[in-house]
């Protein structure tokens, strides 16, 4: 049997020298796909309906998904490291899409912490495993997140704004229920004076933006902007879907259990597409939450040419999209079952 410490200290002692981030790759690269992303969705927004338009529609919503993702890294960098960043983050993307920082920092921890992950107590987790029905609902429902978004920050929110001074509970329970971005809908958010200055400055930024764009654009740009919108939350559901095998039963997982639940795929270049910013090394991720995005790839390619074919992270990683979202599904072929991953363990083996 493989001895997880062993392999843990071989491996930390490989990657030693990849945990300092370049601020430069993250600035160009958000930059860069902000550029993309908007350019694309304005001449989606301004075309008539074409293969064309769609085309742009579709480039608008992977590039604005990609600009999205960064907050996976905002999360995880120390700020001291990336200065300003998290601010244009959102001017850029948080709050043109309705998802402001505060809506993922303070939250996304809990999915790492070895008390909470795959528990009641994480936000990022349910039991796919168990119900293909729940699955399926939880892919399909994907599509309306920007419909909810608009409800929450263009509705909700300035009622929680103007009934603050006078009936507070009102703006604690958006702050308990609808400040974070989750797919477990029993997990409750601690309220902290400091969560709920964000919640009142940016709320009031999202509804300035938006309010000068309903002003000044045509309705038509806001169709587009869901449809983008909607294709974007879909495709990042599918990748949350095959970044786990949730295979737990509500008791926490040790740190093995937790590599064992996780799942890699290092595919080829479209891979990126539908699991950007290091997004597809999610398991790598997991055993080293600090590396960042773009030391993933030579982590990777640093730990399968070393460690053996018995290795426990080299049992995380899948052969594709396709391959996890069936195993998770439990989909056979008309040879048998759906290839899996390299390794199929029970969630809890070795812990």
């Amino acid at each position: 049997m493989v001895d997880f410490q062993a392999e843990d200290r071989r491996a930390r002692e490989m990657l030693r020298d990849l945990q300092a981030p370049r601020p430069r790759v993250y600035w160009v690269d958000l930059l860069v796909t902000a550029v993309v992303g908007w350019l694309a969705f304005g001449a989606a927004a301004s075309m008539p309906l074409s293969p064309e338009m769609f085309l742009c529609a579709a480039l608008a919503a992977l590039a604005l998904y990609r600009g999205l993702s960064f907050i996976h890294e905002i999360s995880h960098i120390n700020r001291s490291s990336l200065r300003g960043f998290e601010r244009v983050w959102n001017i850029l993307f948080g709050f043109p899409l309705l998802l402001p920082s505060f809506t993922y920092l303070g939250v996304h921890q809990a999915h790492h912490n070895l008390s909470t992950y795959g528990t009641a107590r994480d936000p990022e987790y349910l039991p796919f495993a168990q119900s293909r029905r729940m699955t399926i609902v939880f892919a399909l429902e994907s599509v309306l997140i920007p419909g909810i978004l608009l409800l929450r920050f263009l509705v909700a929110a300035p009622v929680g704004l103007l009934l603050a001074p006078w009936v507070p509970r009102v703006e604690r329970w958006l702050a308990v229920h609808a400040s974070s971005v989750t797919m477990n809908f029993t997990w409750r958010r601690e309220v902290t004076a400091e969560l709920l200055l964000k919640m009142r400055r940016d709320s009031m930024l999202i509804l300035l933006v938006w309010g000068a764009a309903i002003a000044l654009l045509p309705a038509r740009v806001f169709f587009v902007w869901f449809g983008v919108y909607g294709a974007g939350s879909f495709i990042n559901t599918l990748r949350t879907l095959a970044a786990h095998r949730y295979e737990g039963n509500g008791e926490p997982f040790d740190r093995r259990g937790q590599l064992r639940d996780s799942i890699d795929t290092p595919g080829a270049w479209w891979t990126e597409l539908w699991a950007p910013v290091g997004l597809r090394y999610h398991a790598l991720h997991h055993q080293f939450p600090g590396l960042p995005y773009h030391n993933l790839a030579e982590a990777h390619g640093r730990l399968v040419s070393v460690l053996g074919s018995d290795s426990i992270y080299r049992a995380s990683v899948s052969h594709g999209l396709l391959t996890s979202l069936g195993n998770l599904l439990r989909l056979r072929t008309r040879w048998g079952r759906f290839p899996i991953c390299r390794h199929e363990p029970s969630a809890h083996e070795g812990s």
